[in-house]
């Protein structure tokens, strides 16, 4: 089993007062079942929730909502000067948010969570959690396994070694989801995407990707529709400008979509390191990706030539994020937030005294920054000359 690298994109700030630290498949095979069951307990309620570990911030419509720590969900009506604690069904660490639509939006997390909120986040109910996901993770790889089961038998002479070694690789595939049964919901998801009410997608660690058309009445297994057989870790997902919806991951693994997540090719990548997120530019089909020790790519070619974008920083960079004017922001580790007003082929350092590590970023007024880090919420003010 691979070692399960715990920076601060790929569980998303879980290890955040340990960046970059390896965590051996022993430490994250800890029975979930000997631990206080997290996915039943709902978040406790804080007197600073808005100052506790926060990963995510999103707009559902003129409201910010922010997730973290302990199933900490937090919202705002006034662009971030008061914050509110939702009420959230789990006690687990959730990483990422997503709304659509004012009304309508997902928050996914460790344990394989989903959670959805019908009213601007204000109130949470769970659609899925760990346990459901590995056995989804099963009857997919018994599927596959029967179906190779059923081609061998009729295949010629000259087939069936080709299919034979296929069908090893099956049975173990089988057999390591069958394990990860015994252990208990202890892989998280790293992101969620949704194209409106309905349709939406959820992406993780060792390659849990899940998918829905119902606004996640129901969800299935659709980690078979990308070329990811290594399972590595799939870290963030954006659509850009234009409508291209892009995965980036471990081992710089890169998956494009042109149908909004009907089918996905693999794009060649420009780094083997780990992405951890995208952005878009205001140009159409023009995008970003970005990760680990400041790197940032821009493509002159999207799958073919990428150029490598000089930055005056070497920090990770865990989030992004486009505004109306065109500007793009950079954030990551050690407090770095850069700027952009030229589509990304240049950055300007906003300097900062902290040395925050900051996990994601949005805008209010088009003008003032909302940062989320260990620390919380911190409001800033937008450098002169943006």
């Amino acid at each position: 089993m691979r070692i399960l690298s715990i920076s601060i994109n790929l569980l998303k700030a879980a290890a955040l007062f340990l960046p970059l630290a390896m965590h051996t498949a022993a430490m994250q095979y800890v029975s979930f079942k000997k631990m206080p069951d997290r996915l039943e307990t709902p978040a406790m309620s804080y007197e600073e929730a808005s100052r506790s570990l926060l990963i995510d911030v999103d707009r559902a419509g003129a409201r910010l909502v922010a997730v973290g720590e302990h199933g900490n969900i937090i919202y705002s009506n006034d662009n971030g000067e008061s914050w509110s604690q939702a009420v959230v069904p789990v006690s687990t660490t959730l990483t990422a948010l997503n709304f659509p639509t004012p009304s309508q939006g997902w928050a996914v997390g460790h344990g394989a969570v989903i959670l959805h909120s019908a009213d601007g986040g204000l109130t949470w109910v769970k659609q899925l959690d760990g346990f459901q996901a590995n056995q989804m993770v099963v009857d997919l790889a018994r599927k596959h396994r029967d179906e190779l089961v059923q081609r061998i038998s009729a295949a010629s002479d000259s087939e069936k070694r080709n299919l034979e070694y296929e069908l090893d690789e099956a049975e173990f595939a089988l057999e390591d989801a069958r394990f990860d049964t015994t252990i208990g919901p202890s892989k998280p998801l790293l992101d969620v995407w949704f194209k409106d009410e309905k349709e939406g997608v959820a992406i993780g660690a060792y390659g849990f990707f899940f998918r829905t058309t119902n606004g996640g009445k129901t969800w299935e297994n659709w980690a078979n529709e990308i070329d990811n057989i290594d399972r590595y870790h799939l870290n963030a997902i954006q659509q850009i400008e234009g409508g291209a919806l892009f995965i980036v991951g471990e081992a710089g693994n890169l998956f494009l979509s042109t149908d909004l997540g009907e089918s996905w090719s693999t794009i060649t990548s420009p780094y083997e390191g780990s992405l951890f997120g995208i952005t878009g530019t205001q140009t159409a089909d023009e995008v970003l990706v970005f990760g680990l020790r400041g790197s940032v790519f821009r493509p002159s070619d999207i799958g073919q030539q990428w150029n490598k974008i000089n930055l005056p920083v070497a920090a990770t960079l865990t989030a992004a994020m486009l505004d109306d004017s065109g500007t793009i922001t950079l954030v990551g580790h050690s407090g770095t937030l850069l700027v952009s007003d030229d589509g990304g082929r240049s950055f300007k350092v906003d300097e900062r005294k902290d040395l925050q590590a900051f996990n994601a970023v949005t805008v209010v007024d088009n003008k003032d920054l909302v940062l989320v880090s260990e620390n919380g919420i911190t409001l800033t003010q937008v450098s002169p000359g943006r």
